[in-house]
């Protein structure tokens, strides 16, 4: 079984000022001569993670990360303000990034949501992409949407009558997401503050295989859970400001740009089609099924891929 590499400390740590008032938190680490490679994380909102840094070769590459708007360090903070907030604005302050950091291109990393920016980005600067890992495959379409906040009620039933009975009877127990986001927009705090907690717990109960006994640390902290699920709710209740299917229709444009998706097949977050559709629309990109492996990239067997898929992308 492969090791992470040790933890390091970014070198460098810069605020960056990009469109409409928003100011990105961006870490660069490893190799300052190094090969690109930027980290998308998850969420929407789930913010950089300093162990996802961990699967680069510090000597080989230059490790880049950005908290996405209204999340973690950059500013706004979600949990006070989601205008200005799409999946294009983010696209646009990854160009801001690359370009400011000299990157001519560079290697496209990411998990869940991770994926789906990863994707949206490289379709339009396919030319930036050297290659892309991508890990619990999403797309976010709507029937992926629909799939994570109702379909997936059948294998959780009990914390499925529990996240739809937060929902008051004023409101349509028929589009959870509609109602959670009219809910992280209540101008009372502790209305706000309940259904965060409770997104975050049905969350819980599908990304990993096994489940999760208790939050990880940071869905402990009550303002980062309220930014996280508000940016949830914002994202999915717009279909992430894609035309449904999009990312896989135009898959194709990807030739030519190497890519390695590592899917979980007991995922209930990300359900393993995804992946195998994207596999059949991409001509050079390779799945990695992993038998036994949830959506969580901590998941028997997904770390092992990970290091082994991007270590392919060092030399």
């Amino acid at each position: 079984m492969a090791e992470l590499f040790p933890e390091i400390t970014p070198f460098d740590t810069i605020f960056l000022d990009v469109s409409e008032g928003h100011r990105l938190h961006v870490t660069i680490a490893g190799n300052p001569a190094g090969r690109p490679a930027v980290l998308l994380h998850g969420g929407p909102g789930s913010g950089l993670s300093s162990t996802a840094r961990r699967y680069f070769d510090p000597a080989i590459f230059r490790i880049i990360q950005f908290d996405q708007r209204g999340c973690g360090k950059s500013t706004p903070n979600a949990a006070h303000s989601l205008a200005h907030n799409t999946t294009h604005h983010l696209i646009d302050d990854m160009e801001v990034i690359r370009s400011t950091l000299g990157a001519d291109e560079w290697l496209v990393y990411g998990s869940s949501w991770g994926a789906t920016l990863a994707l949206a980005y490289a379709q339009r600067h396919t030319k930036r992409v050297r290659g892309m890992v991508l890990a619990g495959v999403t797309t976010t379409r709507q029937r992926e949407i629909d799939w994570l906040y109702k379909g997936l009620a059948m294998f959780l039933p009990q914390q499925w009558q529990r996240f739809i009975a937060a929902i008051p009877d004023h409101m349509s127990r028929e589009d959870p997401v509609g109602a959670y986001r009219g809910l992280l927009n209540d101008p009372d705090p502790a209305v706000r503050a309940a259904a965060s907690f409770e997104w975050h717990l049905w969350e819980a109960g599908s990304i990993s295989a096994g489940g999760l006994s208790v939050f990880p640390e940071k869905w402990r902290e009550d303002d980062y859970i309220l930014a996280r699920a508000r940016l949830c709710t914002h994202y999915f209740h717009h279909a992430a400001w894609l035309d449904d299917g999009a990312l896989l229709r135009n898959a194709g444009s990807l030739a030519g740009v190497p890519g390695i998706l590592i899917q979980g097949m007991r995922d209930l977050q990300g359900p393993p089609v995804t992946a195998y559709e994207l596999a059949a629309a991409w001509p050079d990109s390779e799945l990695i099924a992993i038998d036994g492996a949830g959506h969580s990239t901590g998941d028997a067997g997904m770390k092992d891929a990970i290091l082994s898929a991007i270590a392919r992308f060092a030399n």
